[in-house]
């Protein structure tokens, strides 16, 4: 039974919800998003469930730092050799849509600036 507390990315995590994943680890997974805003669009997730940027401690330091080489990992996999945009959104003016911090690496097409 699924607890009703877990976030969507927790569900996700745990085999529940399927998911295209590209990486998979004790402390984060990384998946295609569903709803891709580029050629190229995955989310790096924690395993800890952190409802956002904001709610990060020191002792997230590490963790977070861990994701950042994850996507690059990643990112290299999929062939992003001419870049790519790392966004972290937070809170509802930030269209941040999942209570649970993650890490959108969008690339494969020419990003615009300003990006909102």
């Amino acid at each position: 039974m699924t607890s009703p507390s877990k976030t969507l990315f927790e569900r996700i995590a745990d085999g529940e919800i399927p998911a295209d994943f590209l990486h998979k680890d004790d402390l984060c997974i990384a998946f295609r998003d569903i709803n891709p805003q580029a050629p190229v669009h995955f989310l790096v997730v924690p395993r800890k469930p952190i409802p956002t940027l904001d709610d990060l401690t020191v002792e997230d330091q590490n963790l977070v730092g861990h994701l950042f080489l994850v996507a690059q990992k990643v990112a290299a996999a999929e062939g992003l050799t001419r870049g790519y945009r790392a966004v972290f959104n937070c809170r509802e003016d930030a269209f941040q849509t999942v209570p649970h911090l993650h890490l959108h690496i969008l690339g494969g097409r020419k990003m615009g600036w300003p990006p909102g």
